[in-house]
């Protein structure tokens, strides 16, 4: 038997059957068309190469203008966004391929010049955010600024964007995905409600771990009743740092969170593990994450999902240990469109360029050969 076969056993997931366990993390590229940030024919060849895992998970999209935080990603609340989308699932259906839509937004992580009337962007609480975001300057180049503070959120702008993440949900699948993934982690607006740094609120939205993991409870609940339970995935970061998270009771408010995303019949959770490299643990690692991890993966009966600098021989450990049902690999998927072909036959691997990951042209984007371009 091969060596790697702990990854190429099929798994059901949700309404589809994968044929193996490598995935396609979502992975920001900034290169969706302008204006209107809509997928271009571009973006259909760059999903359509990596249609052999077992699923795609798209780069995060914005389900507003609001929802929008870094230059050129894609949104999937116009017509032409759902068209430009459109092309991209058919292209990945034709190779037999399975893809979910990231929904994203981005709460603080933004900046004026992406908010409707130039407004700040919103969060949970008006307090400094630790980061910078990516824009365009007045000759186009991409260029990294200070965010200001951000404007808290009413409980009317709550609802809205709940509002939001429903529609966009219903437009993913009208673009003809598979499914979707919320994105409720790596800093970002769910992930801001959820973590104690980040939300200071004292209203039903803030304070017990509960409340502040009502936002997203309150999200998925929304996209599932319009696209189906079985059609929706989560991805959180427990004990991520980025943009300031933190949480005072993680193992009580991730572990809440499991058992309540347990209790909905989600297609999948998809974690991101922090300070690591597969499973192997750097100077930076805190020690509660394993308790963390299983806690979660016991709490949460269906599929789990893990990504974070895995390698084939930790992917495959993780499988056969019990640790993951799938494994979500990022950078090795930009520079290796075939890497499901590539872990199976043991072929090496092609370097990614980082200089090419965000923006630009084809160069790093759709140029990395597969091994039928190689062998020629």
């Amino acid at each position: 038997m091969s060596e790697t076969h702990a990854l190429f056993v099929p798994i059901q997931l949700g309404r589809h059957t994968l044929p193996h366990r490598i995935a396609m993390a979502p992975l920001t590229r900034s290169r969706a068309g302008q204006p209107g940030n809509v997928p271009t024919s571009m973006n259909v060849e760059y999903y359509r190469q990596r249609a052999s895992a077992a699923l795609i998970v798209t780069e995060a999209t914005q389900i507003s203008q609001q929802g929008q935080g870094y230059a050129w990603t894609p949104g999937i609340h116009t017509a032409e966004q759902i068209r430009g989308w459109r092309a991209v699932s058919d292209a990945v259906h034709a190779e037999g391929g399975k893809i979910f839509l990231q929904l994203w937004h981005v709460g603080r992580i933004s900046h004026p010049v992406f908010q409707p009337e130039g407004s700040l962007p919103v969060a949970p609480s008006a307090i400094p955010v630790p980061g910078k975001t990516f824009i365009a300057d007045e000759n186009g180049n991409g260029i990294w600024v200070d965010i200001p503070i951000p404007q808290a959120l009413t409980l009317g702008g709550i609802a809205a964007i709940v509002d939001d993440f429903r529609a966009a949900a219903r437009n993913a699948m009208a673009a003809g995905m598979d499914g979707v993934e919320i994105h409720a982690g790596n800093g970002y607006l769910l992930d801001q409600f959820i973590n104690s740094n980040s939300n200071r609120r004292d209203d039903r939205y803030g304070g017990s771990f509960e409340n502040r993991a009502r936002l997203l409870l309150e999200v998925v609940d929304a996209v599932s009743t319009e696209v189906g339970h079985a059609n929706v995935g989560v991805r959180l970061t427990p004990m991520g740092r980025f943009m300031g998270m933190g949480d005072e009771t993680p193992e009580e408010t991730f572990g809440y969170i499991a058992q309540h995303l347990n209790d909905r019949s989600l297609a999948y959770l998809h974690l991101v593990e922090p300070a690591i490299v597969g499973t192997e643990k750097d100077e930076q690692y805190d020690p509660r994450w394993d308790s963390i991890i299983k806690l979660m993966r016991e709490r949460f009966e269906g599929v789990l999902m893990l990504a974070g600098g895995y390698t084939l021989d930790s992917a495959k450990r993780a499988i056969e240990n019990g640790r993951a049902d799938v494994i979500a690999f990022g950078r090795p998927f930009i520079a290796n469109p075939d890497l499901p072909q590539r872990l199976r036959e043991g072929f090496a691997l092609n370097e990614p360029d980082p200089s090419t990951f965000f923006g630009g042209s084809e160069a790093g984007y759709i140029d990395y050969p597969a091994l039928a371009l190689e062998s020629r």
